[in-house]
């Protein structure tokens, strides 16, 4: 059976369209409209509290009876990095001046929850797919996901990688092309190295896997769709065309309105958000701190130092 009739039959879709899992915003009730049109719903809970998990798969059951998908950040190395974490509060403390808040917090020293915390509530509540990015699960972790018959998908940016997700076990991969918004998913090698456009993309994975790949990356309309389909894509994931939509009540108006109008602003990859790569409009805060960028703490320290300032900014 040829890869698209597999995700198809499997995810019961009526077009080959999946919400990308946005982090703070993919909310319920957008998830929920999406697979109620035949497409495929994503919550993004790789920031969500364990309860907070629980509470939204209920809110996207009680909206939808069809399919979706629960997606988490698979566990990275923690790396806390004294010098670096002074660097960023003193580099932090005019931007958190001007939004009104007094000093930059010491980030926590222990995380209020862990990823095994986050994954046992996704698995309490049986959702039938599971997806993952920056990494590969953990073997015990996927025997998990795998024994509660939850379908998986995991995110590839070059072929190594794809490769090994089949391996590990995946059902399916997406594809993230270099234009792709959000974090970069790479795992395998440096990421300048896998910045590799979509449409080059998506026929060396489909050609190195058995399983179906999902193309991720700057697809906006139904042309960008029907040309990954063309090129061996199964279906499209798709998230910055989403977040014009009314569901979409978690995304303030002018956050929305610089995304949707950012068509001629320039984009760029930089780790000055979460201590991760991801593509960013370039605004002041982003090129200032890009600057400083090698003296910044890695990720996911530097997001607890800037999520105070970047709420207050919003």
């Amino acid at each position: 059976m040829p890869a698209k009739d597999r995700l198809f039959g499997r995810l019961a879709l009526n077009h080959p369209i999946i919400l990308a899992p946005m982090a703070n915003a993919s909310t319920p009730a957008l998830v929920a409209a999406v697979s109620n049109e035949g497409g495929l719903g994503s919550i993004g809970a790789a920031r969500l509290a364990p309860d907070a998990i629980t509470t939204a798969i209920r809110e996207v059951r009680a909206k939808t009876n069809r399919l979706f998908a629960v997606n988490l950040f698979a566990p990275l190395p923690v790396i806390v990095d004294a010098a670096k974490i002074e660097t960023a509060r003193r580099l932090l403390e005019p931007y958190y001046r001007e939004v009104g808040l007094d000093e930059v917090p010491a980030p926590p020293v222990k995380p209020p929850y862990c990823f095994d915390d986050q994954l046992s509530a996704v698995l309490d509540e049986k959702p039938p797919v599971v997806s993952f990015t920056f990494n590969l699960l953990p073997v015990d972790a996927m025997r998990r996901v795998r024994a509660s018959g939850a379908m998986t998908i995991g995110t590839a940016t070059n072929v190594a990688e794809a490769r090994a997700l089949e391996e590990a076990g995946v059902d399916a991969i997406v594809a993230q092309g270099g234009e792709a918004g959000g974090h970069r998913g790479t795992f395998i090698g440096p990421f300048e190295d896998s910045l590799i456009g979509l449409m080059a993309l998506i026929p060396v994975i489909a050609g190195a896997v058995r399983v179906p790949v999902i193309a991720a990356g700057g697809i906006m309309d139904g042309r960008g769709i029907r040309a990954a389909l063309g090129l061996g894509a199964s279906a499209a994931q798709i998230g910055t065309a989403f977040l014009g939509c009314p569901e979409n009540s978690a995304v303030n108006p002018v956050y929305r309105a610089n995304v949707l109008d950012a068509a001629d602003k320039p984009t760029t990859i930089v780790r000055v958000y979460s201590g991760r790569y991801a593509r960013m409009i370039r605004n002041r805060y982003v090129t200032e701190m890009s600057a400083h960028e090698a003296s910044l703490p890695a990720y996911p320290v530097m997001g607890a130092l800037t999520q105070p300032f970047m709420q207050a900014a919003a």
